[in-house]
């Protein structure tokens, strides 16, 4: 009797050590269960900018909607800690594309703004830590912050005409999705993905991006030591410098073409390149500006996509074009 007795409590207590080893391996399966790493890259610049975002396309293509890529974690890592919110709040911005974002994507510009000097290096990896948690937990989550994402940098670039080195075809969305007890965390990022960096193809390290930027600030310091103070004879003198000094491309082929590094340094652009060398003038001197990118009709009738700038004066917007202002002289010609 004592000998079943015996066995019946052995039994128990082996079915208890194996519901105890379940137990554990359930939780432990879910705390490692799943920690994935979602990457998202802005398509080519190429073709219409999606409806999201108003502005229309220029010689540069512009930036699409990126595409969610998923990409598992060879190498799983325990996230400890689930409030991973990062506060950017006491960042600041008054510029024309910014105010028109939703909330959203005001947190990604605000992001980017505050991490400039660090971008500098090419490499350098923003954090959004989980501030977009609640979004990504809905079913369309991870297509929407695309779309948030994509104005964001759009926004960016146009406000931001100083930030010439960084390509935003180079800079990947990351979003890692972690499981831990049941409960979904999100931690989003930028980083340059498998590229060397996030610059454009001209740039491959911080110290060049520098060189850039210092022969740049070079010549805006050269042009401003003949402002006026008085905001018109300011803004025809920035705008009379970018005529007589820059030359119009028209292979639509070289590099920095795009952009006020092309304009100011090279001396050589397309109407996008002038458009934001005058923007970034005109910032310099406090004077309200914003870049204009969508369609023009010259003067034979013809349509075709063009960048311009708006710039205030005496609280009046006034449309100002350097590139069509800047007659292209064909053969030897010179104007007198």
């Amino acid at each position: 009797m004592k000998s079943k007795f015996a066995s019946f409590i052995m039994s128990m207590v082996i079915i208890l050590i194996i519901a105890v080893i379940g137990v554990f391996g359930i939780i432990i399966f879910e705390e490692m269960q799943l920690n994935i790493q979602t990457s998202a890259q802005p398509d080519k610049f190429e073709g219409e900018i999606e409806d999201n975002f108003v502005q229309e396309n220029i010689e540069q293509e512009n930036i699409k909607t990126p595409e969610i890529i998923e990409n598992p974690f060879n190498k799983i890592e325990k996230v400890e800690d689930t409030n991973n919110k990062i506060n950017y709040d006491n960042v600041y911005i008054d510029k024309y594309f910014y105010n028109q974002l939703d909330d959203t994507s005001k947190i990604i510009y605000k992001v980017l703004e505050q991490n400039k000097e660090n971008m500098k290096t090419g490499t350098y990896r923003v954090e959004f830590g989980d501030n977009f948690s609640d979004l990504l937990k809905t079913s369309n989550g991870q297509d929407e912050l695309g779309k948030y994402y994509q104005s964001a940098i759009e926004a960016y670039t146009y406000d931001n005409p100083s930030i010439f080195y960084l390509s935003p075809n180079k800079m990947y969305l990351n979003i890692e999705t972690t499981t831990k007890m049941s409960i979904v965390t999100y931690n989003v990022f930028i980083d340059n993905g498998t590229q060397n960096n996030y610059f454009y193809d001209e740039y491959a390290s911080k110290a060049q991006v520098d060189d850039a930027i210092s022969a740049v600030e070079n010549i805006k310091n050269k042009i401003l030591q003949n402002r006026t103070g008085n905001t018109y004879k300011d803004i025809k003198m920035v705008h009379d410098y970018l005529i007589d000094n820059v030359k119009y491309d028209t292979t639509v082929s070289k590099p920095h073409i795009y952009n006020a590094y092309g304009a100011l340094v090279k001396g050589e652009a397309v109407c996008e390149g002038y458009a934001r060398a005058f923007k970034y003038l005109m910032d310099e001197l406090n004077i309200p500006c914003t870049l204009v990118i969508g369609k023009g009709t010259n003067n034979q009738g013809k349509t075709e996509n063009h960048a311009w700038n708006y710039v205030e004066l005496n609280g009046n917007w006034y449309a100002v074009d350097c590139t069509w202002d800047d007659p292209v002289i064909t053969g030897e010609s010179r104007l007198g």
